[in-house]
């Protein structure tokens, strides 16, 4: 074992800096507890943190005690989702990644001039509970070449296909060709649904691919874009293994490795690759260095309504 080699991009994308800023932010303005509808974001370590200063998580927004405030997580949600928290007062802080909810607008547009659409994603992921909810009597779920190859629908049906954002490239594209080759006329969104830190980390993975024997996607197993950068490099042919932070490398991996590739999934905070390349060090690894540097320059505003709260504690005297 000689060198680490760093994937660039990694780490977290503006979707999710933006959600953590969010709760932290609440905490500092109003103290704990701040409810926040299921994990803010797919990474055990985070959650954890937050929890430590104060947040409460939930899997359901009927859970929250009346009147209080609740954060909605970055995968977005159903419109029933809101209804259920105006019933109950809540002071609803909305922290949906903006391009889960560009999809989301798709979602409602395609329903309401008709279309069946098809959305391409994993079934139960939250992402894609949020999205059917928009339009669930037109949607049908989508998950492989095979199920597009078995819908029950004439080829000249108004059909319009919209993603997950944290799919596969790769494999989305493969099941878009057999959409495409069975409705030649189907609608498409004007922009790829796949996020661009999603794709950038899978870009980044293939990058380094040629010069390393084995992968490491540091991600919590929720995390579904940490998982597609595992089956990135197992597809390419190279040994990847998911890990939430250096207490999950098993030593056995290494035997006959020399130079290891180490990125993280897009819920996954720096410093937990801080801590595994400690980990490498402590077993005499000095070589460890970026691959290639790639910065990203994407940034959200925070939520609105948060926006508002911060004017208004500003404006205190």
């Amino acid at each position: 074992m000689k060198r680490v080699l760093l994937a660039s991009p990694r780490g977290y994308c503006a979707g999710v800096e933006r959600a953590v800023d969010t709760v932290e932010k609440l905490l500092d303005l109003h103290g704990p507890p701040v409810y926040v509808r299921k994990q803010i974001v797919h990474n055990a370590h985070v959650v954890r943190d937050l929890e430590a200063r104060g947040a409460i998580f939930v899997d359901d927004e009927r859970e929250v005690p009346e009147g209080e405030t609740v954060v909605l997580s970055a995968h977005g949600v159903a419109p029933s989702v809101y209804r259920n928290a105006e019933e109950r007062l809540l002071n609803t802080i909305d922290a949906t990644c903006p391009l889960v909810t560009k999809v989301h607008v798709q979602a409602r547009r395609y329903a309401a001039d008709g279309y069946t659409i098809l959305l391409i994603g994993h079934a139960g992921h939250e992402e894609v509970v949020g999205t059917m909810g928009e339009a669930s009597e037109s949607t049908i779920l989508v998950q492989s070449i095979a199920d597009a190859e078995a819908l029950d629908l004439p080829p000249d049906a108004r059909v319009a296909y919209i993603t997950q954002t944290t799919l596969s490239v790769d494999e989305t594209g493969e099941i878009i060709t057999a959409l495409r080759r069975r409705f030649p006329h189907i609608r498409a969104p004007k922009k790829e649904d796949i996020c661009y830190a999603t794709s950038n980390r899978q870009w980044a993975v293939k990058d380094l691919l040629e010069e390393v024997d084995l992968l490491l996607v540091i991600g919590s197993g929720n995390s579904s874009n940490s998982n597609r950068l595992v089956e990135v490099a197992r597809a390419n042919g190279v040994a990847s293994h998911l890990i939430d932070d250096e207490t999950d490398i098993d030593e056995a991996w290494l035997e006959g490795v020399e130079t290891v590739g180490l990125t993280s999934g897009a819920s996954a905070p720096e410093k937990l690759v801080d801590r595994v390349c400690d980990w490498f060090r402590a077993r005499g690894v000095g070589d460890i260095s970026a691959h290639r540097v790639v910065d990203e320059d994407v940034e959200f505003r925070l939520p609105v309504e948060l926006r508002r709260e911060l004017a208004l504690a500003e404006a205190q005297p």
